[in-house]
């Protein structure tokens, strides 16, 4: 991908700055429960304020299917976001139109205004040329900053950067920057570790970086169809059997390609999917038949733990196991711990593994923790993000 133009090559000075942010925080009953999305935006927001930049920001959340949902307004995010900054964020009912344009207008250098859902709008979501016009006539200049929303080719991520200046904010320079050295020139030993239930959402990841790591560790639901493959008896756990070629042939490609690639050797397995279950601690050719596996067991952890302190770079995605339940979280937090202790260069790729770090108090250890679960993972897959190509290109 050609490098992109950033912030630091714009006069922002008494300019129109519409600003495409990620503030898809989880919500409950009205209350934000997890700020980091909206602390990542914050030295791209005061960068703006700096520079005297009039900062129109904007946000999806949820999805409201172009239908407004009072759950879903950005309200109590302007409120958070104005006690984050010290500075008052005026939140706006509308994203678009006259009651937008009359308050855009009243706006001085320095000022911050917080739209609306702009999924509240069918054409959002189906990048819709004539809502990304509306968005571009609010400005002089687009900044996205808005990584976790950058595979998505939505009106307000990839159609107004086809009428205005675009360019990258801060966050998103720092995501594109890590991911994008860690992938074309990574320092080795290079080891990727891939969790997670399912091998079909992993299928492009594991492909890709088979071409490009040393090491790479499986683990999470998606390991029981690798184990099968290998022609072990899984019992109860999870598999997809459709996918089990798949899995042959990564082993195999893996072989041909010289790359270590670790599958567990045991694991921790339960007589049903409950806290309460009853659980022990198996080599993978010993699961019982009506047993599940639901976590990786300690032989496993220690092999794991000793690759990831010998590597100098390590990309992790997706949880060992079902970490969300004490007696399956063992492997996940043994990955997190070894993560956090190691000499390397440590990246987080998003969703469940930020979750893991947050959950087990070593998030601060790590060297970058990814704000976009997808679209870490489509940038991991090797593929274009519509949110990226869409910016100005460097001259």
């Amino acid at each position: 991908m050609k490098q992109k133009q950033t912030m630091h090559q714009v006069d922002f000075a008494g300019k129109r700055v519409f600003c495409r942010v990620d503030f898809n925080v989880p919500m409950d009953d009205g209350m934000i429960t997890d700020d980091t999305r909206i602390r990542a935006s914050l030295p791209t927001i005061q960068h703006l304020v700096d520079k005297g930049a009039k900062v129109i920001l904007a946000s999806h959340m949820g999805r409201p299917k172009g239908e407004v949902h009072e759950e879903f307004r950005l309200t109590a995010v302007g409120i958070h976001l104005s006690e984050l900054l010290h500075k008052p964020v005026q939140k706006l009912d509308e994203s678009i139109g006259e009651s937008v344009e009359i308050a855009i207008s009243g706006m001085e250098k320095g000022d911050i205004v917080l739209l609306e859902n702009v999924r509240f709008h069918k054409g959002e979501e189906k990048n819709d040329s004539a809502l990304a016009e509306q968005f571009a006539k609010l400005a002089d200049v687009y900044v996205n900053d808005a990584f976790g929303a950058a595979h998505r080719a939505h009106a307000s991520t990839e159609g107004i950067a086809k009428h205005i200046p675009a360019v990258s904010g801060l966050l998103m320079e720092k995501e594109l920057d890590v991911l994008g050295k860690a992938l074309s020139k990574p320092e080795r030993p290079f080891t990727a570790i891939i969790g997670g239930a399912k091998v079909k959402d992993k299928i492009g990841v594991i492909d890709h970086l088979l071409d490009i790591v040393d090491n790479l560790l499986i683990g999470g639901g998606l390991s029981y169809t690798f184990s099968k493959a290998q022609g072990y008896d899984i019992g109860k756990s999870l598999v997809e059997e459709d996918k089990i070629d798949l899995a042959k042939s990564f082993i195999e490609k893996a072989k041909n390609k010289g790359v270590n690639l670790y599958l567990p050797i045991d694991v921790v397995v339960a007589s049903e999917f409950s806290k309460d279950a009853q659980t022990k601690v198996v080599n993978i050719d010993e699961i019982p038949s009506d047993w599940m596996g639901l976590d990786i067991g300690p032989k496993t952890t220690s092999q794991y733990s000793d690759v990831i302190a010998n590597s100098k770079l390590i990309i992790w995605n997706g949880p060992m196991g079902v970490f969300e339940i004490a007696a399956f979280a063992e492997g996940t937090k043994a990955v997190a711990n070894a993560m956090a202790s190691t000499q390397g260069y440590t990246v987080i790729g998003g969703g469940d593994s930020a979750a893991a770090v947050e959950k087990f108090e070593v998030a601060h250890k790590m060297d970058h923790i990814s704000t976009g679960g997808g679209a870490s993972l489509e940038f991991m897959e090797g593929k274009d993000l519509p949110g990226v190509v869409a910016l100005n290109d460097q001259n």
